[in-house]
């Protein structure tokens, strides 16, 4: 019998340093909150399921459009990390020492489309937004979301703001946005290229960058999320290369042009209609 405790003890003592140390790092293992640009949903979910099946820690997702989540952060949301859809609402946490020092940077650059979900509708080159029997035209909220203000851009641009303004359904994010002209409740929608991904028969129209500035969409560390090693630990992966690949492959480009400042446009909020889910 004493011969048999000998032999084990080493084996005994192996499993117990093994047990400690996977309590050590189950201990450290952290979960960070991610406020997260509609137009970035279902990449930050597979993001997220890419992280998570390398690391220890967790993330939490939360989706809304970038202004209403600024809004969110300035009255004191325990958000962690935000990835917005513009690069000023960051650099305004910054400056208000919501945002963690010298941790902007910009993940992706959004594209934006026209969309109709009618594949007779004539898309391109925008031949449906001169079209007088167009009645409906979905776009975001241009005062909160980065692609409604870039919609609106190119409406200016074209010269077809005063006619079409009265015609505009504004979805509260573009994911609504999205969900509006999807169903077929408008006639055509401006929404963000990674919206149609999967969608090989998508009628749509690529907007010209010509048309509006860049959507250069920064990620900033908020000062809630300072020493969570699993915010830390997401901001750092979303550099890497395998995130970089993934979000490339949903049509975003993932260097911002040499310069470019994406500046928040809104529009007079009595000239737009607003829209309702189930309109």
């Amino acid at each position: 019998m004493q011969l048999l405790t000998r032999n084990l003890r080493p084996w005994l003592q192996t499993l117990a340093g093994l047990s400690l140390c996977l309590l050590a790092l189950h201990a450290r293992a952290e979960t960070a909150t991610i406020a997260v640009a509609a137009n970035f949903t279902e990449v930050a979910k597979q993001l997220r399921q890419a992280f998570e099946q390398q690391s220890t820690h967790m993330l939490k997702l939360s989706f809304g459009s970038t202004g209403k989540i600024y809004t969110q952060i300035m009255h004191g949301a325990p958000y962690d990390v935000f990835l917005s859809a513009d690069q000023q609402r960051p650099q305004k946490l910054l400056q208000q020492d919501h945002a963690v020092a010298d941790s902007q940077f910009t993940y992706a650059v959004g594209k934006l489309v026209l969309y109709s979900r009618d594949a007779k509708a004539q898309v391109i080159d925008g031949a449906i937004l001169r079209n007088p029997t167009l009645k409906r035209l979905a776009m975001a909220n241009p005062k909160t979301a980065p692609y409604g203000a870039a919609a609106q851009t190119v409406l200016n641009n074209l010269s077809l703001w005063p006619d079409l303004k009265s015609r505009i359904i504004q979805g509260d994010s573009i994911a609504q946005t999205y969900q509006f002209t999807f169903t077929g409740n408008v006639d055509a929608g401006f929404v963000a290229l990674s919206q149609l991904a999967g969608q090989p028969n998508a009628n749509y129209w690529l907007i010209p960058q010509d048309l509006y500035y860049p959507l250069n969409q920064d990620a900033v560390l908020l000062q809630n999320g300072e020493q969570n090693q699993a915010a830390i630990a997401f901001m750092a992966f979303l550099r890497s290369a395998q995130a970089q690949t993934l979000i490339g492959s949903f049509g975003y480009d993932t260097t911002p042009p040499p310069g470019t400042v994406s500046p928040i446009t809104t529009a007079p909020s009595n000239s737009i209609k607003t829209g309702h889910q189930n309109r």
